[in-house]
This record gives C-alpha cells, structure tokens and sequence, in this order.
C-alpha cells in the first residue's frame, strides 16, 4: 500500500494507522481484509431491510455493518451506522431511513477507494 492509496484511504474516512495496528502490521492481512469488505452482504441487508420497513432485521444488518467497519477501522462509516443502530434499537424506523442516502456516499466512496 503506497502512501497516495494510504490518502484516498483516509480520506475516505478509513483510518489506516489504526487498522494496521488492529493487525499487528500485517499490511498484506489487512487488505485482504479490506477486500473481503467489498464482498460483505450487511450492507445489501441493511438496504432491504430499511427498504422493507423491518426494523428488526434492519437492527441487525445495520449493527453487523457496525462491527465490521470497526474491525476495519473505517470511522466515518462506522460512526454514521452506530447513531442509525441507536435509532433502530429505538425502533425508529424514519430517522434510521433518512441516514441512509450519508450511509450510502461512504459505504460507496469506501469501495471506491479499496477497489482500486
């Protein structure tokens, strides 16, 4: 990973330094990791499921997605799912819905970036 990769990276909210040091240094595990990001179905279901109006499944796409970008240390989106998750664990179904064209841009502009 190249330092103009390690920039796009970061500015699309993915913190590098942090994600490196989640795995021990391993530049190659990492972006295998982040590879497999472009692969993950949570997001797919989180867009279903706001779509369908189930709150419920919605809960669990949205916290899974969570977790997964905080594995990964992407803090722009991770932070944007953890308010959703909280709307949704509050059965919010509408501001959890209005989050989503942001979610979208930077789950979007993420895989952009890793995809390169």
């Amino acid at each position: 990973m190249d330092s103009i990769q390690k920039k796009r990276m970061a500015d699309s909210g993915i913190d590098v330094d942090s994600g490196l040091a989640r795995f021990m240094g391993n530049e190659a595990l990492y972006e295998k990791f982040l590879g497999k990001f472009c692969d993950d179905k949570s997001y797919a279901e989180l867009v279903q499921t706001i779509a369908d109006g189930d709150c419920e499944k919605a809960f669990v796409a949205a916290h899974t997605l969570k977790g997964v970008c905080g594995n990964l240390s992407m803090t722009k989106l991770e932070q944007l799912v953890s308010r959703q998750v909280e709307y949704l664990r509050g059965g919010e179904l509408a501001p959890a819905a209005d989050m989503m064209p942001e979610i979208t841009a930077a789950y979007e502009d993420i895989i952009h970036v890793i995809g390169k």
